[in-house]
């Protein structure tokens, strides 16, 4: 029989959003009068997004990319053109708003902590049930899959891992979740977050 949980924690990018990279860097390189090719540069080349969403301060991490950019990238910047590059998957919201109804939910994302106030712009509908709730790496010094990151977050949430389920589209990160005791999953639609949802019984 599948177990029961109590809690719910979700990735972003490819359960709850649907995430263009390059529709991010045109959305930045338009507003610093850059092409897309410095921004791609600028954040992906050198390895500057990967170091923050590892933790690089996020003042740091504006900076260097202002200075990579050779133009101030502001806060507003930064939080816009990730606002037009995440899409929200109306299926899979509405789904999960509905279990929010009955028991706690939290997201765990591989990225910047800029992201936790980004993210309630991103998902409005979520807002309230994700309050304080949102767990990204760079705030948290670790990424998945690593195991370590998800006991980390178990801890802030209070929450039991054998009684959480984790849902992720890529299953190294499922696999990072079991490793640390979670009941892990992957979705990358409405559909399959039913079939996942039916199956722990909270659909």
């Amino acid at each position: 029989m599948t177990p029961a949980v109590d809690g719910l924690l979700l990735d972003v990018d490819g359960v709850l959003v649907r995430y263009s990279r390059p529709l991010r860097v045109r959305h930045l390189a338009a507003s610093t009068g850059c092409s897309d090719a410095q921004v791609h540069a600028a954040l992906y080349d050198s390895g500057l997004e990967q170091q923050h969403d590892a933790g690089l301060d996020s003042t740091l991490y504006l900076q260097q990319l202002g200075d990579a950019l050779g133009s101030t990238v502001s806060v507003a910047q930064w939080q816009a053109a990730r606002i037009a590059a995440s899409t929200p998957q109306a299926g899979v919201v509405e789904r999960i708003a509905q279990v929010a109804r009955r028991l706690p939910i939290a997201v765990l994302t591989n990225n910047g902590a800029l992201m936790a106030d980004t993210l309630p712009r991103i998902l409005p509908a979520l807002a309230p049930a994700l309050h304080g709730r949102i767990l990204c790496s760079g705030a948290l010094g670790g990424r998945k899959p690593d195991p370590a990151v998800f006991v980390q977050a178990m801890a802030l949430l209070d929450a039991r891992p054998g009684r959480t389920l984790f849902i992720d589209d890529l299953f190294t990160n499922v696999r990072g979740a079991r490793q640390a005791g979670l009941h892990a999953e992957t979705a990358t639609d409405s559909r399959s977050l039913g079939k996942v949802l039916k199956r722990y019984r909270l659909a």
